[in-house]
């Protein structure tokens, strides 16, 4: 039987409909004069980053709210940034504010990222933001693996009691998913570059979630039958970090490589500043 495809790109999709009926209502709430706003900062000629942000500016517009966008040039100071972010959490028409990640190698990322309001942090990257998550608090989740977190929800997939192995600690991928999936009551291991005997850990996983940076790194022999696999990667030729070909025929459930944790993650980012929006409009 073949495995249960975790369509991202449909939920995305499905999900915009929602948002747009949402701003919708919103805008008329204020007489058409409020909408929520995404604020992106771009540091520097990154053309990738540059897609990423030119892309979250099209998902804005597709359900019918604004993105303001920030450029600034690469030679940009840690104390300049921080006087831009300052200026965006001050303005009270800004909802969510995304600081593209990398930054130049001179600025402190780490301190230009806690600079931003929890309640603008759409993206999920504050420290204090992941605190308030980790504890259970009221917080905007970290975006991919938020993302990740709906999917499996929208699909009915049980975490309750499951093993999760988690490989990845990333500050803003790999350690917030695995604090998700253990808020959510699942049992979890988080594996990362130094674990020794990974494949046989990996072989445990009920559900397992790749996100360790490196194309194929995870072997389709490493999981059991049965098992739910997530692959939050993805690299030139459309391959993610697990060696999904083999899977698709045994395992219960998979994200494809391309559409599957991808369209998520831009999803959440204007999910959770639309819901910024209903708190400061509505």
């Amino acid at each position: 039987m073949s495995a249960l495809v975790l369509d991202g790109k449909a939920l995305a999709e499905k999900t915009e409909q929602e948002l747009s009926a949402r701003v919708t209502a919103l805008k008329a709430r204020s007489n058409g004069q409020q909408t929520p706003i995404l604020a992106t900062i771009l540091v520097g000629d990154d053309p990738a980053s540059a897609t990423y942000v030119k892309m979250k500016g099209n998902a804005c517009t597709r359900i019918g709210m604004e993105s303001l966008k920030v450029e600034l040039p690469s030679t940009t100071t840690t104390e300049q940034l921080l006087a831009k972010i300052q200026e965006l959490n001050n303005n009270p028409n800004v909802h969510g504010i995304l600081l593209q990640h990398p930054v130049p190698h001179q600025i402190d990322e780490r301190l230009c990222f806690d600079a931003i309001n929890a309640e603008k942090d759409v993206d999920g990257v504050t420290c204090l933001g992941f605190g308030r998550m980790s504890m259970g608090e009221e917080a905007y989740g970290c975006a991919t693996p938020k993302g990740i977190m709906r999917l499996l929800e929208a699909y009915g997939i049980e975490l309750a009691g499951k093993h999760a192995v988690v490989v990845g600690r990333s500050p803003i991928l790999g350690k917030p998913m695995a604090l998700m999936l253990l808020n959510a009551n699942a049992t979890v291991t988080i594996c990362h570059s130094r674990t020794q005997n990974l494949p046989a850990l990996i072989k445990q996983a009920d559900i397992l979630v790749g996100a360790v940076g490196k194309p194929e790194f995870i072997k389709a022999e490493w999981i059991k039958d049965g098992a739910v696999v997530v692959d939050a990667g993805y690299h030139p030729g459309g391959v993610g970090d697990i060696e999904l070909k083999p899977l698709v025929d045994r395992v219960a459930a998979y994200t494809p490589v391309p559409g599957g944790v991808g369209p998520m993650t831009i999803n959440t980012l204007i999910y959770q500043t639309v819901d910024s929006g209903e708190k400061k409009i509505g």
